[in-house]
């Protein structure tokens, strides 16, 4: 069931502003024309640029324009700000606070907790808390509240929440230069051969599902993207690995690291739900579903999160402890390891 103005399979950052069913009898007929005669004060070249943009969807799929609208054709306009019916609101939800003073938050986000409203969660973000525990929060180019940057709602870890103009100024230029820090810790599936090495690749959403994003290695489709990686421990059908983001896309490494044909442990996104390596054994099986009982959630954890200090121009670096249920996770794959013969796939 999608609720609060959300579609299933569209893009995370969009938001439902209007939604037509095509009647029985409707003729074939352009989008751009049909929502004119349905839009109150719309004009050609307005739809034709959110055609453009990608955000007219025609049963779940972005359209161009000239798309011609069939009978019970459902169409969507989504915007990339929330409708002002879907006003934020402030809630009483705990913070695990690493560092605060009069310029920055650094918070230790949990598992299941979205960072912004958004695809359906319009209320238990991150936002939320933060809009209820600090007043006038500047907001992003987004208009969200502190936000510099974000994880995915089943990523553990770090996130740093800009308090003042200036500080979500001289942070957010600072991520765009690449100079901040951030460090991930991973469990991905396969023996990663290389003890360290760089994925690069532009990120662009998927072309047929929309809630995933795929790898572009030639050509300019999508941004520019760059993870580097570093083996921590092999545990023969799984690695631990650390990873550090030049870039900051999208799913950037839960898709680069599925484009080298190591996806993320648990990773239902990207198929790491799946057993991706290992034995047809029954007894393997039955391990690992205990493994994702253990972690029912992807294997990824912001550890470390570094910048320079908007005042002070200090830089600093922050760390947390790896998460009990990566942790459990990764012992159970030890275990395991040191009792079998691993052959090549």
């Amino acid at each position: 069931m999608i609720k609060d103005n959300q579609v299933e399979g569209v893009d995370d950052d969009l938001y439902e502003h209007h939604r037509f069913e095509a009647s029985k009898g409707q003729q074939a007929l352009r989008v751009d024309k049909f929502l004119m005669n349905l839009i109150e004060n719309a004009t050609r070249s307005k739809i034709q640029k959110a055609a453009d943009s990608g955000n007219i969807f025609v049963n779940d799929i972005a359209v161009k324009s000239n798309h011609k609208v069939k009978p019970l054709d459902v169409v969507r306009v989504m915007l990339e700000h929330p409708p002002y019916e879907h006003l934020l609101k402030g809630e009483d939800i705990p913070l695990d606070i690493v560092y605060e003073d009069d310029q920055v938050i650094v918070v230790n986000k949990p598992a299941g907790m979205v960072v912004h409203p958004g695809h359906g969660n319009y209320s238990g973000t991150l936002v939320n808390a933060l809009a209820f525990h600090f007043e006038n929060l500047p907001m992003n180019s987004s208009e969200r509240p502190g936000l510099v940057h974000r994880i995915d709602k089943d990523t553990t870890g770090l996130l740093v929440v800009a308090k003042t103009e200036l500080a979500m100024d001289y942070l957010t230029k600072q991520f765009a230069a690449k100079t901040s820090e951030r460090e991930y810790i991973a469990i991905v599936w396969g023996d990663i051969k290389e003890d360290e090495g760089t994925i690069e690749g532009n990120i662009d959403r998927h072309p047929v599902n929309r809630m995933q994003m795929s790898v572009y290695p030639e050509g300019d489709q999508g941004k520019h993207a760059v993870t580097h990686f570093k083996v921590i421990e092999r545990l023969g059908y799984v690695t631990v690995i650390s990873c550090r983001l030049e870039t900051g896309r999208t799913h950037q490494i839960r898709v680069h690291l599925k484009y080298i044909g190591h996806t993320l442990f648990n990773d239902e996104r990207y198929g790491g739900n799946l057993i991706l390596k290992g034995t047809t054994f029954t007894k393997y099986k039955q391990f690992v579903d205990n493994c994702f009982k253990v972690l029912p959630r992807q294997a990824l954890h912001a550890r470390t999160l570094g910048f320079e200090h908007p005042i002070t121009k200090e830089f600093m670096r922050f760390s947390t402890e790896i998460p009990t249920d990566i942790q459990d996770c990764i012992e159970k794959w030890r275990v395991y390891s040191k009792a079998q013969t691993f052959t090549e796939e």
